[in-house]
């Protein structure tokens, strides 16, 4: 937990998921097919209830996690991959809203992470 920063206290949301992004990207992990634990959700206090587009905060995960300099080549193409998915993903939702801004933002992020070398 200390040696991979802890949480990101700076997200307001998907603070657990940039934690395991980053400890995903340093040691490894294993996949447990018995389900360990139940989630329920749903509730009026849960953070995406408070949050539109949680999908923000993940990518402010990814982007800082590209931008690490810790991933190897492969974990940085997959890592991109998952970006772009997310930018596409908000894009669509901007533009359908008419949020023009948002949509010109999300698409001039996916575009400088599908060619990194630009």
């Amino acid at each position: 937990f200390e040696e991979v920063g802890g949480f990101n206290e700076s997200l307001p949301a998907c603070e657990d998921y940039d934690l395991w992004l980053r400890i995903c990207s340093r040691y490894p992990v294993l996949y447990v097919e018995e389900p360990l634990l139940r989630k329920y959700g749903g509730h009026d206090d849960q953070l995406s209830k408070q949050h539109w587009g949680m999908d923000r905060f993940r990518i402010k995960a990814l982007v800082a996690l590209l931008n690490s300099g810790n991933l190897c080549q492969q974990q940085s193409q997959v890592t991109r991959a998952m970006l772009i998915k997310k930018c596409e993903i908000l894009t669509q939702g901007a533009e359908k809203r008419g949020k023009g801004e948002s949509a010109r933002y999300y698409t001039s992020l996916m575009k400088k992470f599908a060619n990194p070398d630009l």
